[in-house]
């Protein structure tokens, strides 16, 4: 299958959207799937305000089509609802082209924490953008009862996967462990505000805390926390020892769909602290997380769950399964375009009759 993809989220960019589409193109290449994907760095672009890291591209409806015809996609899916894929949008809908999109990032939350306006005020955006998507991808059961709450019912189950290979409880701790008071709590992700991760730095349990990631707010929270020790950003196997040697990972967001570093610190034998909100409550058990209102409270029951239980856990989410549910979308698009054409076909006939 040729797949057309478009996206404002990819490399450079480092982030959990652009882990999943680069783990998921590269397993359906891998199956001998073409995939073309549509992208910031192609076209001319601007920072995007607060959040420079990101590219905002600006181009015609018509250039991202004439890309995705030449290319001659069987299929078409929007992977963000930033202005690369608008122009997509645009062009799929007004050339009666069916497309999937995905719903990734809490988004009206996410707008919301950067303007102070609600998160109300972005829904009408977000209902605009997939109200014509045959199928809006989503990670969760409870992005899926909070989009059709939007008039959004149209969704497909597409869960994510963990690198079993990488992500084990036998990967070396990092030398600064042994130096660092226990518990060691651990933090894994984008250093922003949208993260919430003052939450954690504020919480009050003894131990030390570490950071793992960058970010724009990274300056402000190493001043006002020099006793937090921030670690800058890990990757492979390097990343996998950060998580095996910790006693907690510590997810303070509340504003995820999902949550990758969850599943990969359980697959390292990590239990996981987190809030009672979407990804969270959608991913852990009993036996391998603990969530509470009270931050202090989950990270107090998380520590000390057994290992194995979290390991066991994690091992249920595959990147193979991933793409599988990723590929069997599109092709219950293809389905869709077929339908599309039989009924564009019964109505010729009727009309011929009369």
């Amino acid at each position: 299958m040729k797949i057309a993809l478009v996206t404002d989220a990819w490399h450079p960019q480092v982030n959990g959207v652009v882990r999943t589409l680069d783990t998921v193109v590269g397993l359906l290449r891998d199956q001998g799937h073409e995939i073309l994907v549509i992208s910031p760095d192609q076209y001319r672009s601007l920072p995007a305000p607060s959040y420079p890291e990101i590219r905002l591209a600006f181009t015609r409806a018509r250039t991202v089509g004439r890309r995705i015809e030449d290319f001659g996609a069987d299929a078409v899916h929007l992977a963000t609802e930033g202005p690369l894929c608008v122009q997509a949008l645009r062009w799929c809908v007004r050339n009666a082209r069916p497309f999937t999109s995905a719903y990734h990032t809490q988004f009206p939350e996410y707008l919301a924490k950067r303007t102070g306006l609600s998160p109300r005020a972005f829904w009408p955006y977000i209902r605009w953008f997939h109200r014509k998507s045959e199928a809006i991808m989503v990670s969760t059961d409870s992005i899926r009862n909070q989009l059709r709450a939007e008039r959004l019912d149209h969704v497909h189950h597409w869960s994510r996967g963990v690198d079993l290979d990488n992500f084990r409880p036998d990967a070396p701790s990092p030398a600064i462990y042994g130096k660092l008071q226990g518990p060691i709590q651990l933090y894994v992700g984008r250093v922003a505000v949208e993260k919430n991760i003052e939450a954690f730095l504020r919480s009050e349990q003894p131990g030390s805390k570490v950071v793992v990631g960058d970010g724009p707010a990274l300056a402000g929270l190493q001043s006002r926390y020099p006793d937090v020790h921030f670690a800058g950003r890990k990757s492979g196997r390097e990343l996998a020892g950060y998580y095996a040697g910790a006693d907690v990972l510590v997810f303070p967001s509340r504003t995820d769909t999902f949550g990758l570093v969850i599943i990969e610190a359980l697959a390292c034998g990590t239990p996981v602290a987190a809030y009672p909100v979407t990804g969270p409550v959608d991913i852990l058990t009993d036996a391998s997380g603990a969530m509470d209102e009270d931050l202090n409270v989950a990270i107090q029951r998380a520590i000390g769950l057994d290992p194995a239980d979290c390991i066991a856990h994690g091992k249920r989410f595959s990147w193979d399964a991933s793409a599988r549910q990723f590929l069997d979308g599109l092709v219950a698009q293809d389905r869709r375009l077929d339908f599309h054409m039989s009924r564009r076909i019964l109505a010729k006939a009727i009309f011929a009759r009369v």
